[in-house]
């Protein structure tokens, strides 16, 4: 019995998403007593650049908690979990959760798998356009060998206004989300576009 040919996949385009680097800028423009609705996050920057994400991976993981947590602490799991639940449950999203090291507190297997998925994706001809959101240099790498090894690949980088990869937009195009305002200066060479959204659109107040 023969199988039937796999669907050709070419032409997608995926979003690929550091949401641990997205959740810390978020909290940190935010504060804790507002949180990023992600669905609705995703639906405006579609709406305004035009894209359409065929499918959406997302990488993070939650923070440890202590045995004693303050009320601080209290606010920002509390943060985190709504801002987490809303990715889980965005259509097309695929969630991988890592862990946090028991000794350090340092988060694990995240980026790896990010930066896995990322170059495999590419290699396997999953994807035509890709975007990455994050503000890490860290995955540069990742990018460059897609470009090297797959140069008809389309490749460009979303980050949150708090937390820009200025150096991939030397080589990448790149979108800057603001929320607030983006008061940055850029080189010419750089291949950024602003995007604004209304706040009020996409935050939430955290309940108490």
């Amino acid at each position: 019995m023969r199988l039937k040919p796999k669907k050709n996949l070419v032409g997608k385009t995926f979003l690929f998403v550091d949401g641990t680097n997205l959740y810390a800028g978020q909290y940190e423009l935010l504060g804790p007593d507002k949180y990023l609705v992600f669905s609705l996050f995703i639906k405006e920057i579609e709406s305004k650049t035009g894209i359409s994400f065929d499918k959406i991976y997302f990488y993070a993981s939650y923070s440890p908690r202590s045995k004693n947590p303050t009320k601080r602490e209290k606010l920002y799991l509390k943060n985190e979990a709504l801002f987490y639940r809303g990715a889980r449950e965005t259509k097309s999203v695929v969630f991988f959760t890592g862990y946090r090291s028991k000794a350090s507190g340092k988060e694990k297997e995240v980026d790896v798998k990010l930066t896995a998925d990322l170059i495999s994706f590419a290699f396997l001809n999953k994807f035509n356009t890709v975007y990455l959101f994050t503000g890490d240099t860290d995955f540069l790498q990742a990018l460059f060998n897609i470009k090297k090894f797959h140069d008809k690949k389309n490749i460009y980088l979303i980050c949150l206004e708090n937390k820009i990869m200025y150096k991939g937009a030397f080589y990448f195009g790149t979108y800057i989300v603001s929320l607030r305002k983006v008061g940055q200066k850029f080189h010419n060479k750089q291949k950024i576009k602003i995007l604004k959204i209304d706040e009020s659109e996409v935050v939430r107040l955290l309940p108490h």
